[in-house]
């Protein structure tokens, strides 16, 4: 929690109340579910909380602004998000019913009201989205193929044009350059100074 203190100093009390109680409800769920890597559990706060809210630091969603999670496994990057923009709804997907079950659990738990969520194959949800978030979870083209049809063209409510916003490491040149200035690449690095963000980036392509 210190690092999320450290960076978004700006959080509300019971927006700190609701990132504290991720670590106790994670721990719990991944002794049942594997949801994140065990030996990872140690770095939630660091290497899921803090890297889904890149995000964050990437863009302010305004109010009444819909996002989707495609593949949000455990709840990243939807869950820490929802936290941190109670006025924006999101909708996290994910075809595995253990996690999706985990998840709605812990958005439960820590009372987000702003959230849904749908076990379903990425291809099978319908609905439409200002934006659609991802941690990894295919390629930047893969990804793009699937949500085109999930993005609102027609309403725009953020300083950004609707499009697809996405949490990746390593060279992926080879994922952007097809897409021309239409992608936007960030390091997170620019954002938060631990050892572990320096290979890892955001992008975002505008639909």
């Amino acid at each position: 929690m210190q690092q999320i203190r450290k960076y978004f100093s700006e959080l509300t009390d019971n927006q700190t109340c609701r990132f504290e109680a991720l670590g106790e409800l994670y721990a719990e769920w991944n002794a049942r579910v594997n949801l994140i890597s065990r030996r990872d559990i140690d770095n939630l706060y660091e290497r899921h909380v803090l890297h889904s809210l890149a995000i964050a630091k990437f863009i302010r969603f305004a109010d009444g602004s819909r996002v989707m999670d495609a593949g949000t496994g455990g709840g990243f990057p939807g869950i820490p998000l929802a936290i941190m923009f109670p006025e924006v709804h999101f909708h996290l997907v994910d075809s595995t019913g253990k996690k999706i079950t985990a998840t709605r659990s812990i958005a439960d738990a820590v009372e987000l009201q702003n959230v849904t969520t749908q076990q379903c194959r990425i291809e099978e949800e319908k609905g439409l989205f200002d934006f659609v978030v991802s941690r990894a979870v295919m390629t930047l083209p893969e990804l793009a193929k699937l949500v085109r049809k999930n993005i609102d063209l027609k309403h725009q409510r953020n300083a950004l044009p609707n499009g697809i916003i996405c949490l990746k490491g390593g060279d992926l040149n080879k994922e952007t350059v097809r897409f021309g200035k239409d992608c936007i690449s960030a390091d997170l690095s620019d954002w938060f100074s631990e050892e572990y963000f320096l290979t890892k980036k955001l992008i975002y392509l505008s639909i």
